[in-house]
């Protein structure tokens, strides 16, 4: 491998902003790139084009590379199917990276999280419109007003973000820290409301830290109790966990790392650039929401279960394909989330449904079409974080995986 390519990454580090890693890294909305990093669905199979294997070797081509060290991308569908994986697991070994490597998926776990709690609600045990006070008395603050638990899921809560310091040598100096969600919330509860709830959509975690902590208060079990019994198991995902308060990925999985300046603590030179291990670090500060660790072939076996009913009734499964009639905060453009996914139009006309999550070293999404003609769950060990903590490559990815 040329070492050197990787060099060009450094340019962009000025222009990094904070990814979905820690507490601060919440207040965002999507850019082309995760929104697009998401599969389609245009309601029939014959809207979807056949699989396009040129595009999507392209799509991977060039790893490791300025912007990834490996991925591993999986299309399936009544279309066909096909498997990609390049790269290397470590840069130091340089040894090849191979199919069914665990990984950091981030915001995946929401869809996860927003699924138990509508099977919560199918077996009665929770009202969409119960409010956070109802089901957690002295969680918010007093002067808050109430907010219904629909609300939290569709992001249109009004609940603010923790406000710490942010940016990547914050989040790698305290990558061992461990929160409470309690002390995720308080925190974040230390400001105001931001909005009249359901008026406005902002996507933040603490949405899901909130609605983690009602599963665990009306089920009387944990967070992740809950989801490896409700979900992993019975999907068959049995290469995904949630880690708690360990730090390291069980099993084989890449090595995420992140281009930094020269002299960065923990950095070590690679070619012309300089690199820092992210690998190792707690989740706990993301928890419900950014928890998950799994491969690419458990996300495809999960969204064809969640797509087909078989994890949520489709009463209430119908809530994972609606967005909200707001606008986005701060802005005036429509809302774009639902309740645990993302809706986009794609070139074409197709419409997207699916999810994005990303940590420093570390890009996963998945998604489907709601016919099930199509899937795509994909893995890149993103070494350019940029705001969403997607990049460029992944959005390539996503258009590849529905270009003609």
């Amino acid at each position: 491998m040329n070492r050197t390519r990787l060099a060009a990454a450094a340019l962009a580090v000025a222009a990094l902003t904070t990814v979905a890693a820690g507490p601060a890294a919440l207040a965002v909305t999507p850019t082309a790139a995760t929104a697009a990093a998401v599969t389609s669905t245009r309601g029939t199979a014959a809207d979807i084009p056949p699989i396009n294997e040129a595009a999507l070797k392209a799509a991977i081509a060039g790893i490791p590379g300025p912007d990834a060290t490996a991925a591993e991308v999986r299309i399936g569908g009544t279309k066909g199917s096909w498997h990609g994986v390049t790269g290397v697991t470590d840069v130091r070994t340089e040894r090849p990276a191979r199919e069914g490597a665990r990984f950091r998926a981030g915001s995946v776990t929401k869809i996860f999280t927003t699924a138990v709690v509508l099977q919560l609600v199918a077996e009665g045990r929770i009202s969409l419109d119960g409010t956070v006070q109802e089901y957690l008395p002295g969680l918010l603050p007093e002067d808050y007003p109430a907010i219904a638990v629909g609300r939290l899921l569709n992001h249109t809560s009004g609940l603010p973000s923790p406000k710490v310091p942010g940016g990547l040598e914050w989040v790698y100096r305290t990558r061992f820290q461990k929160w409470t969600p309690e002390e995720y919330v308080a925190k974040a509860v230390e400001n105001p409301i931001e909005f009249t709830p359901g008026t406005r959509q902002h996507y933040l975690n603490t949405n899901t830290f909130v609605a983690g902590m009602i599963i665990e208060k009306v089920t009387g079990h944990s967070y992740e109790h809950e989801v490896t019994t409700r979900i992993l198991r019975p999907v068959g995902m049995r290469d995904s966990y949630l880690p708690g308060d360990s730090v390291r990925i069980k099993g084989r999985h890449n090595h995420g790392y992140q281009v930094v300046p020269k002299g960065f603590p923990g950095s070590f030179a690679y070619g012309d650039a300089y690199l820092v291990d992210m690998t190792e670090t707690s989740v706990t500060s993301t928890w419900a929401s950014g928890d998950l660790i799994s491969t690419t072939a458990d996300l495809e076996r999960f969204v064809k279960a969640l797509f087909s009913g078989k994890v949520v009734p489709a009463a209430q499964l119908e809530a994972m394909f609606t967005v909200p009639d707001v606008t986005m905060y701060g802005t005036d453009e429509p809302a774009v989330y639902t309740s645990g996914l993302t809706r986009l139009e794609l070139p074409g006309g197709i419409v997207a449904y699916g999810k994005t999550g990303a940590r420093y070293g570390s890009s996963a999404g998945l998604g489907a079409t709601r016919d099930l003609s199509r899937t795509l769950a994909y893995s890149v060990n993103s070494t350019d974080a940029k705001a969403q903590g997607q990049n460029e490559r992944t959005l390539r990815i996503a258009l590849a995986a529905f270009a003609k």
